[in-house]
């Protein structure tokens, strides 16, 4: 995006017809977001190229980065559920007692139970 100037937008674009020069192309703001969700993958969908930090041309440089700040977010002292001592557990909303942890579930399990909810079988 080149400008954004009121209800219009300008931006660069390729124009692969005459040999991949580029160009500026200045539409309306709905005009540019429907183009630009053309570009969004419906939920459940794989993307195949990477972007961002996993671009090859940016993977040499960025990963380094992002070990660094993942290793200091590791070395904060978070407190884990095991050595939580019933005061500082949440309290039921309920009846008030102390809930207890029966089961952890991991990001995969939460993700793959919600879809199993959703899916409804109609055999009538």
């Amino acid at each position: 995006m080149v400008n954004v100037a009121g209800d219009q937008v300008t931006f660069r674009w390729k124009d692969y017809a005459h040999g991949s020069e580029r160009r500026l192309m200045t539409v309306s703001a709905t005009e540019f977001l429907r183009r630009f969700f053309l570009h969004v993958l419906p939920r459940n969908f794989v993307r195949i190229r990477f972007f961002g930090f996993l671009a090859p041309r940016r993977r040499a440089n960025d990963f380094p980065v992002c070990r660094r700040a993942l290793e200091s977010y590791d070395s904060l002292a978070t407190p884990t559920i095991e050595n939580a001592t019933p005061s500082a557990s949440w309290p039921c909303p309920r009846c008030g007692g102390t809930m207890l942890v029966i089961e952890r579930l991991s990001v995969r399990q939460l993700y793959w139970r919600a879809i199993a909810e959703t899916i409804f079988i109609d055999t009538s």
